[in-house]
């Protein structure tokens, strides 16, 4: 089995300048973040952890809280136990913590700013240009030379490409000042990324067919579960449908050029 470190495909936001510049190392990019910390939600979240510790509040904050708390998450989630520290946190306790966590995806990884998702379009284009090749085989009926194509990478690899092709998009962005109208929101971190997380792209050469266009479909997967393509809100779908749905990602999301520092003289929230 041939295995290839390519951290420029697969780690693309280590290589992405303005990524790095503007939302990585800059810490007015997690405004909603740090604002969320400080407001009225979290407050009463730390003010009972305070209690139930018998600590003065101002020895407690945001960040300390929701480490106790994902301990409480990750022995349950590896181990099948009931950590102690999960006895501070009421079901409500854990909605907050968990937007404060969504919130910092969103901004970091997801729509919060558009270089987030732009940076990952060379790995978008990558696997396009496998599933190209592909067809370009079976229709020259030559063997196909990569049948299965495993990239292993992390949530911070997925989250932005999922976020370039549309998926988990609320109408309104998450902010600190909506928590409660964003409770039914379709981004969830925990959900979208769990522990082995994956997607998987599989395409069909079909052989009864109605038109040429029709010859080659393709399906997706999320965590093992079809996605609903938004061109057609099936779960199939034409290759050449998709690849047209897609096509101003595949032919004018230039790498380079969207990683590129502004050469003017700008603030950073400015630019993104």
């Amino acid at each position: 089995m041939e295995v290839e470190v390519n951290d420029s495909l697969m780690r693309f936001f280590d290589h992405c300048a303005k990524f790095i510049a503007l939302v990585e190392e800059n810490d007015a990019a997690m405004c909603q973040v740090n604002a969320f910390k400080e407001g009225p939600e979290m407050r009463k979240v730390l003010e009972k952890v305070a209690s139930a510790l018998c600590l003065p509040v101002e020895e407690l904050n945001a960040d300390l809280v929701q480490v106790a708390f994902l301990t409480c998450s990750y022995e349950l989630a590896i181990k099948n136990v009931t950590s102690p520290w999960c006895s501070l946190f009421s079901e409500e306790d854990a909605k907050v913590l968990e937007y404060l966590n969504d919130l910092k995806q969103y901004w970091k990884r997801g729509y919060g700013y558009d270089i987030n998702s732009r940076a990952s379009c060379i790995l978008f284009q990558d696997i396009f240009q496998q599933l190209d090749k592909a067809v370009a085989e079976s229709k020259s009926s030559k063997p196909i030379s990569s049948p299965l194509i495993v990239q292993v990478g992390h949530a911070e690899t997925l989250q932005p490409l999922l976020a370039l092709m549309g998926f988990f998009k609320d109408d309104e962005p998450l902010k600190a000042n909506n928590y409660i109208r964003q409770t039914h929101r379709k981004f969830r971190s925990g959900r979208i990324v769990p522990y082995a997380a994956n997607l998987v792209f599989v395409l069909y050469h079909c052989d009864q067919v109605k038109t040429s266009k029709e010859e080659y479909q393709v399906q997706m997967l999320l965590n093992e579960k079809l996605m609903s393509f938004h061109h057609s809100n099936e779960t199939i779908s034409a290759y050449a449908d998709l690849k047209d749905y897609y096509k101003d990602i595949l032919e004018n999301c230039r790498f380079k050029e969207e990683c590129e520092l502004p050469k003017v003289n700008i603030t950073a929230i400015d630019e993104l």
